[in-house]
């Protein structure tokens, strides 16, 4: 017969029992005493919290909170002012499929309840560093309000504008991105649907780290702003750079007669902006069937929105280059080059339409300008470019 040891725990509450296996079990209180001190400070407790959040409200906790490094992704849209305010930050962790979902959004009553003042996003595809953002600066200088800068650059750069800069702390979360493959295009949409979340951005433009303004921004604001059209080349090129390029596999979503070629610098309205990342239907089309030697970065947008809202488009590019020296990229130009005679040929000798009505200011932009343009670039302007 198993032989048990008695042994006192805490005299009149609890017993326990040690058997030979070393086995130890605890016997039921005696008295219900700890159980209902427990059960009192728990209902304490509880009012106490009950009493908390009605005299400081639910707002006041999640302050707390965010203060303590929690609910640091709860946001709370009170007033109209929250709606509306573009993002402080650019920097996101939002995937590139969060961010062009978000950026479709649409508001379904057209006419604004505020003043909105339309501003233009300027978006720049860059590796690394804007070696004439100097020259931008001055251009941009005056006009805050009414403009919005966006960098899609490689990931690994970082850059160092001074606060006082526009381009301060103006970087997008990127990608690296690849000429002639689906990752430029990818890097397109990126810069749209960062610059779509500021509401008041009505026009986008794509430039490059070698371009530069032609005339000053009152100039082109009101040239953009008076168009009925986006500008953005869309022609049907019979030859092999066009309907070579073609693959009949995109049939029936392309067709070869809807294909089209187009400048990749261009400049387009919130409408289109939208119609491009809210896509699905096109995209894994140009992915699989539209890799070198077809560039991707050259047909797909133009394609794309001629079936869409072909009837929006001016067909044409407002930005300048110089592609009679022949080879795979346009001509680039140094200190030596930046003459007034040079801008003389840029800006002057063009005919085109501008709102269906023939004009010769044909061009707003031109590139590509290499780093040593710079300082002659800032010499001439007042004379040339007038800001």
């Amino acid at each position: 017969m198993q032989s048990r040891v008695m042994v006192s725990l805490e005299e009149g509450k609890e017993i326990g029992v040690l058997s030979r296996t070393n086995r130890f079990k605890v016997l039921p209180l005696r008295s219900p005493r700890l159980l209902v001190l427990f059960t009192v400070l728990c209902v304490v407790f509880l009012v106490i919290i009950v009493y908390t959040v009605r005299l400081l409200g639910v707002d006041s906790l999640v302050m707390n909170a965010r203060s303590s490094g929690f609910g640091s992704c709860y946001e709370e849209a009170t007033s109209l002012e929250d709606w509306i305010r573009p993002p402080s930050n650019l920097m996101h962790n939002m995937s590139d499929k969060e961010l062009l979902w978000r950026a479709s959004f649409v508001p379904r009553i057209k006419k604004y309840p505020f003043a909105r003042v339309p501003k233009i996003a300027f978006m720049f595809l860059t590796k690394g560093p804007l070696p004439l953002a100097p020259l931008w600066e001055k251009f941009l200088k005056g006009h805050e309000g009414l403009y919005s800068i966006y960098i899609h650059s490689l990931p690994s750069y970082q850059a160092t504008f001074p606060p006082s800069s526009p381009f301060y702390n103006r970087q997008i979360p990127s990608q690296v991105s690849e000429w002639g493959r689906m990752s430029m295009c990818d890097a397109e949409r990126r810069l749209l649907a960062n610059a779509l979340l500021d509401i008041s951005n009505e026009w986008f433009i794509l430039l490059s780290e070698s371009c530069i303004p032609l005339y000053g921004f009152s100039a082109i604001y009101h040239y953009i702003m008076k168009s009925k059209y986006s500008f953005i080349g869309a022609f049907d090129d019979p030859g092999p750079y066009g309907r070579g390029r073609y693959n009949e596999n995109m049939a029936p979503v392309v067709n070869i007669t809807e294909w089209r070629k187009g400048s990749q610098w261009f400049e387009i309205n919130r409408r289109l902006a939208i119609n491009i990342v809210e896509d699905t239907r096109f995209y894994p089309k140009f992915e699989q069937f539209c890799r070198p030697a077809c560039y991707v970065d050259e047909h797909y947008f133009p394609t794309m929105l001629t079936i869409q809202a072909g009837n929006l488009l001016a067909n044409r590019s407002i930005t300048w280059v110089d592609w009679s020296r022949g080879g795979a990229h346009p001509a680039t130009f140094g200190k030596t080059d930046i003459t007034l005679d040079f801008f003389k040929r840029v800006r002057e000798g063009h005919k085109c339409l501008y709102n269906g009505r023939n004009i010769t200011v044909c061009f707003l932009f031109a590139r590509k300008f290499a780093p040593s343009a710079l300082e002659p670039l800032l010499q001439i302007e007042p004379r040339v470019l007038g800001f």
